[in-house]
């Protein structure tokens, strides 16, 4: 199997025939597979064609679009098949949903590919669990407000449960909390094996987000690669019409003022923190509790965060309210560095990610310790 979940190789489209320059010039990008990955440029930029080629919904004018290492087929059969295993969802959900209700809608895809009624079903409660829109099943899908219609499409997309998950613009529209909802679903699918692709104009979201950014301007790619090395270019970022991330450009600052070397490179509030600190203390503890099918209420300490569609469940199923519902392991990293304990609950199969960004503050000068 290939390292490369999708492939181009001088891909160049235009809409039409009377299109001055091309939408897509031989572009040539590679998307490893797993990998979190954005897609970045300004609006007109090319991100949303791109996207469109992925699953073959447009067709290459010249040059080659590969899935799995193969070029795309586009026969009838063949694309069926292949939307079978890649969603996306677009910016504008309207473009998106077009069934009366909300149980129809998410019910689509699956029964489009396949799924026995019973599994169906199971796809229809879990989606809508997870964009924390389940009382809205049977509402009428034009009496949804936009952000609610964006849940919804983010719903239809998980509900067939894909190996590549598409977004474009995930958060554009969005109110803050469902903003890191959505992140948070993100990670978890990437976790289980979905390979991820969004688009975004968050440069924050980005940085903080993504392995690796391929960055398009007026229809060319002008970057592949880490994001600190792309946003070290100023006058690229420029040209490009993003700005620089928060996070980046405090860690500029800082490092230019005390004549330290930028790197390593933080992303996250915590990193920034805990790199301006830099004492190689033991700052404070997390107790992580692993949350699987079957799992109560464990012992726990200080403020209590949640994370992971699993963990949300168990305590809905308890009535229970978090401390930190949203962006829970950021939160407590930030207890931590403060030197008060926490408590995270979260999805087992997510407790790897989590080990992993506690484990990073040790890249940045203090130790966080994990209980269990």
């Amino acid at each position: 199997m290939s390292d490369y979940i999708f492939e181009t190789e001088d891909l160049t489209y235009k809409y039409n025939s009377r299109q001055e320059k091309p939408s897509l010039d031989n572009v040539s990008i590679r998307v490893k597979r797993g990998v979190r990955t954005a897609i970045l440029g300004a609006n007109g930029a090319g991100k949303s064609t791109l996207f469109y080629h992925f699953n073959g919904i447009f067709k290459p004018g010249s040059g080659t679009v590969k899935y799995n290492g193969s070029p795309l087929d586009y026969d009838r059969d063949a694309l069926t098949e292949l939307r079978k295993n890649i969603s996306v969802v677009v910016q504008n959900p309207d473009e998106q949903i077009f069934s009366a209700t909300v149980e129809e809608d998410i019910a689509f895809g699956p029964m489009n590919c396949g799924m026995e009624r019973p599994d169906v079903e199971r796809a229809i409660q879990d989606s809508l669990f997870k964009v924390n829109m389940e009382e809205y099943r049977y509402r009428p899908t034009i009496q949804l407000s936009y952000g609610q219609r964006k849940r919804i499409a983010f719903a239809g997309a998980l509900a067939i449960r894909p190996d590549v998950l598409i977004l474009d613009e995930p958060t554009a529209g969005l109110d803050p909390q469902m903003s890191q909802d959505v992140i948070e679903l993100v990670d978890e699918m990437v976790e289980a094996g979905t390979t991820v692709i969004i688009s975004t104009h968050d440069v924050d979201l980005a940085y903080a987000w993504a392995e690796e950014i391929h960055v398009l301007r007026h229809g060319k790619l002008v970057f592949s690669g880490a994001p600190e090395d792309f946003f070290a270019d100023l006058e690229q970022v420029f040209l490009t019409g993003l700005t620089v991330p928060h996070t980046y450009s405090v860690n500029f600052m800082t490092q230019s003022i005390k004549g330290e070397p930028l790197a390593p490179y933080p992303r996250t509030n915590s990193q920034i923190l805990c790199k301006m600190r830099n004492d190689g203390a033991t700052v404070g503890h997390i107790r992580l509790i692993p949350v699987r099918e079957g799992s109560d209420m464990a012992e726990e300490e200080g403020a209590v965060g949640i994370y992971g569609s699993g963990a949300r469940r168990l305590f809905a199923s308890k009535e229970r309210v978090a401390d930190y519902h949203f962006n829970a392991i950021e939160c407590c990293l930030m207890e931590a560095i403060n030197g008060r304990p926490s408590t995270l609950y979260c999805d087992e199969h997510m407790m790897p990610f989590v080990k992993g960004r506690i484990a990073s503050l040790d890249g940045f000068g203090s130790h966080v310790e994990v209980v269990e």
